[in-house]
């Protein structure tokens, strides 16, 4: 797992229980993800299609830096997989898990869109 985006938890970002508001933090996990498909796809033709059981794990507080990794698991014809864990940067205690964020490239239909990549491509630039 690689660890690209690093937030920093601010009063904005807080619930009622004064810890990280789960929206938000899915929020930036579908951007940063959406971000990494663009760059494996080689486009910004992108969507989400899916995201798998959400496991809150932990929270975060406001003062806190939060990292988001993702993992490639897996590319289809016109798709891409991910999975990810948000972890606090300092301790490292995992805040959410998600096993799978599918995207999926698209035409200018918003019709899926074969993307030509090969997984041992991927395979060697994620080492």
């Amino acid at each position: 797992m690689q660890f690209y985006s690093r937030k920093l938890i601010k009063p904005e970002d807080l619930n009622a229980n004064n810890t990280l508001f789960g929206g938000q933090l899915l929020r930036w996990i579908d951007e940063e993800a959406g971000i990494y498909a663009m760059t494996r796809l080689d486009s910004r033709r992108v969507v989400t299609k899916f995201i798998s059981e959400i496991n809150f794990v932990s929270s975060a507080r406001q003062g806190d830096v939060i990292e988001i990794g993702l993992a490639l698991l897996d590319l289809g014809r016109t798709s891409i997989t991910f999975s990810c864990e948000v972890r606090n940067l300092f301790t490292h205690k995992t805040i959410i898990t998600l096993e799978r964020i599918v995207f999926v490239l698209v035409d200018e239909a918003e019709k899926p869109f074969p993307h030509g990549k090969i997984l041992d491509m991927f395979k060697q630039i994620e080492k």
